[in-house]
Protein backbone atom coordinates (compact mmCIF):
# COMPACT_ATOMS: atom_id res chain seq x y z
CA UNK A 1 0.00 0.00 0.00
CA UNK A 2 1.57 3.47 -1.47
CA UNK A 3 1.15 6.53 0.70
CA UNK A 4 -2.20 7.34 -1.40
CA UNK A 5 -3.86 4.55 -0.64
CA UNK A 6 -3.15 4.86 2.88
CA UNK A 7 -3.90 8.55 2.74
CA UNK A 8 -7.62 7.72 1.31
CA UNK A 9 -8.43 4.61 3.42
CA UNK A 10 -7.67 7.09 6.42
CA UNK A 11 -9.98 10.17 5.63
CA UNK A 12 -12.75 7.49 4.11
CA UNK A 13 -12.39 6.20 7.27
CA UNK A 14 -12.39 9.25 9.59
CA UNK A 15 -15.29 10.39 7.62
CA UNK A 16 -17.06 7.30 8.12
CA UNK A 17 -16.21 7.20 11.55
CA UNK A 18 -17.66 10.75 12.19
CA UNK A 19 -20.93 9.63 10.73
CA UNK A 20 -21.53 6.67 12.43
CA UNK A 21 -21.15 8.18 15.44
CA UNK A 22 -23.86 10.69 14.58
CA UNK A 23 -25.49 7.75 13.36
CA UNK A 24 -25.34 5.66 17.05
CA UNK A 25 -25.98 8.23 19.46
CA UNK A 26 -24.15 7.42 23.33
CA UNK A 27 -21.17 5.53 21.73
CA UNK A 28 -18.84 7.62 24.44
CA UNK A 29 -16.17 7.08 22.16
CA UNK A 30 -15.65 10.91 21.40
CA UNK A 31 -14.31 11.80 17.57
CA UNK A 32 -10.85 10.64 17.90
CA UNK A 33 -12.47 7.27 18.98
CA UNK A 34 -15.37 7.27 16.36
CA UNK A 35 -12.44 8.10 13.75
CA UNK A 36 -10.60 5.31 14.70
CA UNK A 37 -13.92 3.02 14.79
CA UNK A 38 -14.44 4.06 11.13
CA UNK A 39 -11.06 2.98 10.15
CA UNK A 40 -11.37 -0.39 11.35
CA UNK A 41 -14.98 -0.42 10.57
CA UNK A 42 -14.42 0.01 6.69
CA UNK A 43 -11.57 -2.28 6.82
CA UNK A 44 -14.70 -5.09 8.20
CA UNK A 45 -16.78 -3.62 5.71
CA UNK A 46 -14.34 -4.11 2.44
CA UNK A 47 -13.67 -7.80 4.05
CA UNK A 48 -17.89 -8.70 4.88
CA UNK A 49 -19.68 -6.99 2.34
CA UNK A 50 -18.30 -8.27 -0.56
CA UNK A 51 -18.27 -11.95 1.05
CA UNK A 52 -21.99 -11.07 1.09
CA UNK A 53 -22.34 -10.13 -2.50
CA UNK A 54 -22.74 -6.79 -1.78
CA UNK A 55 -20.87 -3.97 -3.40
CA UNK A 56 -20.13 -0.41 -3.81
CA UNK A 57 -18.47 1.21 -6.66
CA UNK A 58 -15.84 4.41 -6.38
CA UNK A 59 -15.45 6.88 -3.45
CA UNK A 60 -18.84 7.75 -2.43
CA UNK A 61 -19.24 3.84 -2.10
CA UNK A 62 -16.40 3.25 -0.23
CA UNK A 63 -17.50 6.05 2.29
CA UNK A 64 -21.21 4.20 2.19
CA UNK A 65 -19.57 0.81 2.83
CA UNK A 66 -17.33 2.18 5.61
CA UNK A 67 -20.14 3.68 7.66
CA UNK A 68 -22.22 0.47 7.24
CA UNK A 69 -19.15 -1.54 8.95
CA UNK A 70 -18.22 1.33 11.70
CA UNK A 71 -22.31 1.43 12.45
CA UNK A 72 -22.15 -2.23 12.86
CA UNK A 73 -18.70 -2.11 14.88
CA UNK A 74 -20.66 0.47 17.11
CA UNK A 75 -23.58 -1.02 17.83
CA UNK A 76 -21.33 -4.49 18.10
CA UNK A 77 -18.93 -2.18 20.85
CA UNK A 78 -22.37 -0.87 22.42
CA UNK A 79 -23.40 -4.45 23.44
CA UNK A 80 -20.92 -5.72 24.67
CA UNK A 81 -20.21 -2.74 26.98
CA UNK A 82 -23.53 -3.05 28.43
CA UNK A 83 -22.78 -7.36 28.89
CA UNK A 84 -19.92 -5.80 31.38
Amino acid sequence: MDLTSLLIVLVVGGIAGWVAGLIVKGSGFGIIGDIVIGIVGGILAGWLLPLLGISFGGIVGSIIASIIGAVILLLIIRVIRRAT
